[in-house]
């Protein structure tokens, strides 16, 4: 369990710094305000293009060589695009962390974006939109969510291919300019680390960096409803989505317990109900993705055309049935579910690199960064009847109509609006 340190860096960026004991690394988390929802509506792929050009040369290096200094300094680092950000994120030794920063720094504020570099780049985020033909469950996910959620809360990542086509180079250097900018950035690191002498460093290296990007705001609702697109296969993906409580909402950390009721593993209701009893399919889930503004229950089940309907029927009725009386979670439930809960707390807060990214994003949806100590005394809070008093109240319909996508050979009779 570390001591956490927020600071505000000279610039007006926050940088929130867990010091752990015990450890010889540092995770280094930095969201940078570029994510697809803050993309031009016919630019879409900009997030993607730059997550792979921000790890392609940067300041002086060029590719090869800006690569071959991090490496020097046992650095692994990796870009991943969400919708409110672009995340850059690096491992290291903690004594390697100040000799580190100024290559990373030059990754936010000094890419090299060369146009050698844009057109394999283009063609790796095109494969990974082709790719998608062969993974029919991650279409059925990324269908239910752009009905699920209003524009532009509702975009993959990957962009669009007529999107990543259009974009220019200009564009990338235009685009990256205006959203690397300290308002709306966010930097954590947690492990070995002196966040004194860390945030004197950082002062130095983002002197006279300046700006603000504004946050997305969402465009007309969604249409939700059920939909199917038809797949000449032996499989059928069903997916179905309902609003949940965002992260900020009191009722964030029922819901979260309730998933692990219903999806923690094997003893999990859904696998025991859905697949073990009954045997309609060969996988089945559920997750609870807590935003910002927006949260949302995504249940799954991977089955065969004979029994999809079958399975579309069960998997919703059991949805439903923990709200029930008849359903309610028992002891054995809740207690199964929050050991499951405080042990993936422990197993992530052994690790410096999930550290620091919990901090920024506790940082971006609750406006401050939680320890584990304090994750774990909620935990210890939640009672029986605190989760059956919530789920009393809880309807698939929670906040807005539900949204079903299927993909498959035939489309399924959804449930009477």
């Amino acid at each position: 369990m570390g001591q956490i340190v927020t600071r505000q860096l000279a610039c007006g960026m926050p940088l929130i710094v867990e010091v752990m004991s015990g450890v010889r690394s540092a995770g280094f988390s930095w969201l940078v305000p570029a994510g697809v929802g803050r993309e031009p509506e016919d630019r879409q792929g900009l997030g993607a293009l730059w997550a792979e050009l921000l790890l392609r040369g940067a300041g002086g290096l060029r590719s090869r060589e800006h690569a071959d200094a991090l490496d020097r300094l046992g650095v692994g680092r990796s870009t991943d695009v969400g919708t409110y950000h672009l995340r850059v994120a690096a491992t290291m030794l903690g004594e390697r962390l100040v000799e580190a920063l100024p290559l990373i720094v030059d990754m936010v504020r000094r890419p090299r974006l060369e146009a050698e570099s844009v057109e394999p780049a283009r063609d790796l985020a095109l494969q990974a939109i082709e790719s998608l033909k062969d993974e029919p469950q991650e279409r059925a996910v990324l269908s239910a969510r752009q009905r699920h959620f209003p524009v532009p809360f509702n975009r993959a990542t990957q962009g669009t291919a007529e999107g990543l086509r259009a974009i220019t180079r200009e564009e990338l250097v235009e685009g990256w300019a205006a959203r690397a900018c300290p308002g709306g950035s966010i930097l954590g690191v947690a492990g070995a680390v002196e966040p004194d002498a860390l945030a004197s460093r950082l002062d130095a290296l983002l002197a006279g960096w300046t700006g603000e990007c504004p946050p997305p705001r969402a465009g007309a609702a969604p249409a939700r409803g059920y939909a199917h697109e038809s797949d000449n296969s032996n499989q059928v993906q069903v997916v179905a989505m309902m609003d949940a409580p965002p992260e900020p909402h009191a009722d964030s950390l029922l819901e979260k317990v309730v998933n692990s009721v219903l999806s923690g593993g094997m003893a999990g209701r859904l696998f025991t109900e859905v697949r073990e009893k009954r045997g309609l399919c060969y996988s089945v889930s559920a997750s609870y993705a807590p935003g910002k503004e927006f949260g949302s229950v995504l249940a799954y089940v991977g089955t065969t055309p004979e029994r999809a309907q079958t399975s579309l029927e069960v998997l919703l009725a059991e949805l439903a049935r923990i709200a029930t009386p008849e359903g309610a979670v028992t002891r054995d439930e809740l207690d199964r579910a929050l050991i499951g809960m405080k042990s993936r707390l422990i197993f992530g807060g052994e690790s410096t690199a999930a550290r620091a990214a919990a901090l920024v994003y506790d940082h971006h949806r609750l406006g401050r960064a939680r320890s584990l100590e304090e994750i774990a005394a909620q935990l210890d809070g939640v009672s029986l009847e605190r989760v059956n008093g919530y789920l009393a109240g809880r309807r698939l319909e929670w906040g807005g109509r539900l949204t079903i996508q299927t993909v498959g050979p035939s489309p399924l009779t959804p449930p009477a609006a």
